[in-house]
């Protein structure tokens, strides 16, 4: 009897811990849905509340923390360097590597990482990260593209800090008025300069009308021209092959705004 006895409290123990488990999945599923129409509505502080209940609930909910991590990304402001601020970039990143905890290829946990990471100018971690991407999906362009976008930023601007020290002007060249700093900019940059061109010739490869991509090949074959030091035929060869690649995307975007009626070429000023 006694026996019989333990055996229907441990019975019943396990009924309530299992009714109990199932009651959270439900409510968490209730805040996760409550979060999304929140999302929707663009009010985000009453989503990240809900969303956060939800993994607290059920901390096995995937979709709630990715969009915890979402809508704190949402909140994040690019540019705005304050600890409140930086402090919605962190917990979102904090989320999404919750999330690859449990499925390590999910992409979008992956990109949302990198991008923050470069927004915040953590450009290492952020191409870390873009590459974890193309690792988890080979076929997608933008990440290849967004790993030349920073090894441009990072040769482009040591090397306009040191034209700006040489008093240098937008048309003179690096190995014409210093040849010993253009070869210390050329250890300093090759590697990135041809990681670039790489990584954009594959995202052309996947998307040929990456009208992006080839305007960054025209700034990558620039650099790779300014710091071609002793050999002014592949200076000359680097900045041929940049203005073709101008011709390219301006007969790009022109194809496409074709396509769309009363659209307008638009080109950045900034590339």
């Amino acid at each position: 009897m006694k026996t019989t006895y333990r055996l229907l409290v441990v019975l019943a123990a396990a009924l309530a811990i299992l009714s109990s488990t199932g009651c959270s999945k439900l409510k968490a599923r209730d805040h996760l849905n409550k979060g999304v129409q929140a999302y929707k509505n663009s009010k985000f502080e009453q989503a990240i509340d809900h969303f956060q209940q939800a993994v607290a609930l059920d901390p096995s909910l995937i979709n709630a923390r990715l969009y915890l991590a979402t809508a704190f990304a949402q909140q994040y402001i690019p540019g705005a360097d304050t600890p409140d601020n930086n402090r919605f970039a962190e917990q979102a990143i904090d989320e999404y590597k919750q999330v690859l905890e449990k499925d390590p290829k999910n992409i979008n946990s992956i990109k949302g990482i990198a991008y923050l990471y470069l927004q915040q100018k953590k450009f290492d971690l952020a191409k870390q990260y873009y590459k974890k991407a193309s690792e988890a999906d080979p076929n997608d362009p933008e990440p290849y593209y967004s790993v030349a976008v920073i090894d441009w930023t990072q040769t482009y601007v040591p090397r306009q800090e040191e034209r700006a020290k040489l008093a240098m002007k937008p048309e003179d060249s690096l190995p014409a008025k210093d040849k010993k700093v253009c070869a210390a900019m050329k250890d300093k940059n090759t590697a990135a300069v041809q990681e670039g061109i790489d990584n954009l010739t594959k995202a052309l490869q996947l998307r040929p009308d990456y009208d992006d991509a080839m305007a960054y090949l025209n700034l990558m074959y620039r650099e790779r021209a300014d710091i071609q030091c002793t050999d002014p035929a592949a200076r000359s060869a680097d900045l041929k092959t940049a203005d073709e690649w101008v011709d390219k995307t301006m007969a790009t975007k022109k194809a496409k705004a074709e396509k769309q009626p009363g659209g307008a070429i638009v080109v950045d000023q900034n590339k």
